[in-house]
């Protein structure tokens, strides 16, 4: 099940940083710098979201790319999330109703594309020295529970939790993050 999309800025920021704080990996009012010491000497695709220091926007994901660590603005527009870009490519970014569903959606995509065979992956480098962005692996601010890490589990096996034969309380909690990030 979806969050219903945001329909007032207000509502979506409750809402959206509400999702996050379930995920474990959103920081908060973490600035770019402090961003940079965490993912220093993490590993290429290692990335956290925090909120933006820009005031037009809401949030940021801060990753570990191949050049470095670096910052991605995320654009809140029309009760919809999408990735700050340049404006050629803009209008072909993928839009979600939620920040965690824009994020889960990238770490899908980042998955799928570190799965191809070696061989591939020469032809997926981004042409003109820019850098390709993966999103592979979530640091946390605190160690998730266990309650949480089965949640994502049993998310990432079925979209059907209502069908499970499961107590109510436990349908409840699992579709309160239905996400698998």
């Amino acid at each position: 099940m979806l969050p219903p999309p945001c329909f007032t800025l207000r509502w979506c920021q409750v809402s959206s940083r509400r999702d996050a704080r379930h995920s474990s990996w959103y920081w908060g009012s973490l600035t770019a710098n402090e961003a940079k010491e965490i993912l220093q000497d993490a590993s290429e695709g290692t990335f956290l979201l925090r909120d933006s220091s820009q005031r037009d926007y809401l949030f940021t994901i801060s990753a570990m790319t191949s050049a470095g660590p670096t910052n991605l603005r995320i654009e809140y527009k029309e009760g919809k999330f999408k990735l700050d870009s340049v404006v050629l490519i803009r209008p072909k970014l993928k839009q979600f109703d939620s920040v965690v569903h824009l994020v889960e959606h990238y770490v899908q995509l980042s998955r799928t594309t570190s799965k191809r065979p070696s061989g591939a992956s020469q032809s997926l480098a981004p042409p003109n020295g820019t850098v390709q962005l993966l999103l592979t692996k979530p640091v946390y601010t605190a160690t998730p529970s266990l309650q949480h890490l089965s949640r994502i589990a049993i998310n990432n096996a079925t979209r059907q939790v209502q069908e499970l034969p499961l107590p109510n309380r436990l349908k409840i909690y699992l579709t309160d993050y239905s996400y698998n990030v």
